[in-house]
């Protein structure tokens, strides 16, 4: 089984290692605005809050409705955070690009 490690492998490329690191560029990771994710999160368990408390439901099931909408606010202003700094971390992998405002 050794003999198969790339680290070790002194003849040729493995057809298997070059089928999936060989030519092919590499892509881009993703890097989406965050925000809206965090709003429609919010929105939801505000949602939910309102449909549990207008039905009557169980206390525990509107406790876990305002718990998701309290621990939304702090995760809503960190991916304002985050979505601010998406502009300097792009120009530092990508000199070439620019934000036009």
């Amino acid at each position: 089984m050794s003999d198969l490690s790339p680290a070790t492998h002194t003849g040729d490329p493995l057809p298997a290692l070059t089928v999936v690191t060989g030519t092919k560029p590499r892509p881009e990771p993703l890097d989406p605005p965050m925000l809206p994710f965090a709003l429609v999160g919010v929105a939801a368990f505000a949602v939910a809050l309102l449909a549990t408390w207008l039905a009557e439901a169980p206390d525990e099931w509107v406790e876990i409705c305002l718990a998701g909408l309290l621990w939304g606010i702090p995760g809503t202003l960190t991916m304002v955070v985050h979505d601010r700094n998406r502009k300097r971390r792009r120009a530092l992998t990508h000199a070439e690009f620019r934000v036009v405002e």
